[in-house]
């Protein structure tokens, strides 16, 4: 039998850790806005640029908003949460690609935000995901619950559709290369119970 996963705030030092992990839940959305780093020359590599940014010690999305999964001192997965206040409709979007997914968290200030949800392939089935989404409805206190996944992204639909979400709104992605999978971003919203 497997051990359960204790479920631990993220430190600092788990950064390299959770720029993967963030990577492997936005298929590669992470990384791709990472490279920017590369180009600005800030950073060798896009994962070196996205763990810097997670080890900053301000702003939303670094190791103070992120909780790790951990089995037998590994980690197995992260999820990323904060709540949106009104300062993101004062954000103005840096590349196209982020115009649809800030117009969808515009939509929902006052939620607590999962940012990202992932975990390790070899890992999933295993309920990770979801004691990392049951922390997050904790965290979250009496605000709804929101998130952005893809269209094509069923097997992350399923498990939040089986924990109480709905699909609230959807915006067509920007295609971040020309022979791109289409699809669109789609906001899920959990009211609290």
């Amino acid at each position: 039998m497997a051990a359960r996963a204790i479920l631990r705030p993220a430190a600092k030092a788990d950064a390299a850790e959770l720029a993967i992990l963030i990577d492997i839940a936005s298929h590669g959305f992470a990384s791709w806005l990472w490279y920017g780093g590369v180009l600005s020359k800030t950073a060798e590599t896009a994962f070196e640029h996205g763990r810097n940014r997670l080890r900053q010690d301000s702003g939303l999305g670094t190791w103070r908003d992120a909780i790790v999964a951990v089995v037998e001192d590994e980690i197995f997965g992260v999820s990323v949460s904060y709540g949106l206040d009104e300062s993101v409709l004062e954000i103005e979007p840096k590349h196209p690609v982020l115009v649809p997914l800030l117009a969808l968290q515009k939509q929902v200030v006052g939620h607590w935000f999962i940012d990202s949800l992932g975990v390790y392939k070899a890992h999933r089935g295993k309920g990770i995901g979801r004691a990392l989404l049951g922390h997050e409805f904790g965290r979250a206190g009496s605000a709804p619950v929101s998130l952005i996944t893809e269209s094509h992204n069923e097997k992350a639909q399923a498990l939040y559709r089986t924990n109480g979400f709905e699909e609230v709104a959807r915006a067509e992605a920007v295609p971040l290369f020309e022979d791109m999978k289409k699809h669109d971003w789609v906001l899920f919203t959990r009211k609290d119970d």
